[in-house]
């Protein structure tokens, strides 16, 4: 009974995920594009690699579905990994849709002039190192912030603390 339970959880899983990528499909579906204007955002997609982190998609589903349907037949694991290992590549195929669907977001977000400024700034040499170091950017703004939330963190404990004490209440 729990194993049924495990793998009604993950078939759950990846039906509510279908379930928003055809919600998302049917609204961009009602706010049309042109031709013109969804090949010139496909062009600023791939140029500005916006959907490199939708990647990990698929393979994180698979990972996920393994881990669960292993956990209850873990004598059957290398069987259950083939499959699912089958199952998700026969999937693969189906990213392009993402991509196009990101493209018409952007389609409908960005006039055409847009869209080309656009991939003339990420085929740029600054664009590229932009793409490049954005990793590394992140990480300092996340290291930055984090010393800077420790200050502040400290100066507001000190500042109530003395403002409390000044009040008579600690």
């Amino acid at each position: 009974m729990y194993r049924s339970r495990s793998f009604a959880h993950v078939m759950a899983s990846l039906a509510a995920a279908f379930v928003l990528v055809v919600m998302a499909a049917n609204f961009t579906q009602a706010q049309e594009v042109s031709e013109e204007q969804l090949k010139i955002a496909k062009q600023a997609v791939a140029a500005s690699k916006s959907t490199r982190t939708l990647d990990n998609i698929l393979p994180s589903l698979a990972e996920n579905a393994k881990k669960q349907l292993i956990a209850n037949r873990p004598d059957e694991a290398d069987q259950i990994s083939d499959i699912v290992d089958e199952v998700a590549i026969s999937l693969a195929p189906r990213r392009g849709d993402l991509e196009d669907e990101v493209a018409r977001a952007y389609a409908r977000i960005f006039t055409i002039d847009e869209l080309k400024a656009i991939t003339a700034f990420y085929t740029s040499e600054t664009g590229k190192k932009l793409i490049e170091q954005t990793p590394v950017v992140a990480r300092s703004i996340d290291q930055a912030a984090r010393v800077w939330t420790n200050g502040i963190r400290r100066d507001l404990q000190q500042g109530v603390t003395k403002k409390l004490q000044e009040a008579g209440m600690q």
